[in-house]
């Protein structure tokens, strides 16, 4: 895929949706750390369902260690590995009380220093939170990118500095959302539904299905 080709395929993805946004829900910058890190290996469907009544109660550091660990889980029990999930987010919270005044901090190494945020948590979060060019890259993104040609590696970091290379300026800020939402309902893993993609004809992929 060439830079015209790069361009294109943004275009229209962004045609199609101006403003993409993260399908987690939250109302805090607060609150979409901890969805973000009860989100790895779990579906945002999944997270949400646990989340809306966890927040109900629990929407700042402070309330949510209140709760404590087994307190925590109880909100959390639905969602894969909870149970180290949950021994991570009390220590994130404690650890946000007292090192940032109860703040999300807007810095990548302050972020991944705290328990259960990785790289791929702390892009989330500084990319829809805070709004800085950053490339979360997960399953669904390494698929897109590997498959349509349009940001090929071996491992999810070669992908993420790639994009960050190949994805023209203007699109940066928003390509994360682009590429997770086409991978989850367009361009999916076992069977890709090429047949209604927008970017079929910019695509290298050469095995296209016809649905």
């Amino acid at each position: 895929m060439n830079k015209l080709t790069r361009a294109e395929m943004f275009r229209r993805l962004h045609a199609e949706n101006p403003e993409p946004k993260t399908e987690l829900a939250y109302n805090s910058t607060f609150e979409l750390l901890i969805a973000v890190i009860l989100s790895a290996q779990a579906t945002d469907v999944g997270v949400n369902k646990a989340t809306r009544p966890l927040f109900a109660v629990a929407n700042t550091p402070e309330k949510m260690a209140a709760l404590g660990v087994d307190g925590l889980k109880h909100y959390i029990k639905t969602i894969g590995l909870f149970n180290t999930k949950a021994e991570n987010v009390i220590k994130t919270c404690h650890a946000l009380v007292a090192q940032h005044n109860g703040e999300v901090p807007a810095q990548r190494e302050a972020l991944e220093a705290l328990p259960g945020v990785g790289r791929k948590t702390a892009n989330v979060v500084l990319n829809t939170a805070f709004r800085q060019v950053a490339m979360a890259v997960d399953t669904h993104i390494f698929r897109v990118s590997n498959r349509t040609g349009l940001a090929r590696g071996k491992n999810v970091l070669e992908v993420e500095r790639n994009l960050l290379k190949f994805v023209p300026k203007e699109y940066l800020l928003d390509a994360h959302h682009w590429l997770i939402l086409h991978g989850r309902y367009v361009c999916v893993a076992r069977k890709p539904k090429c047949g209604s993609c927008m970017i079929e004809d910019l695509c290298d992929y050469k095995d296209k299905t016809e649905d």
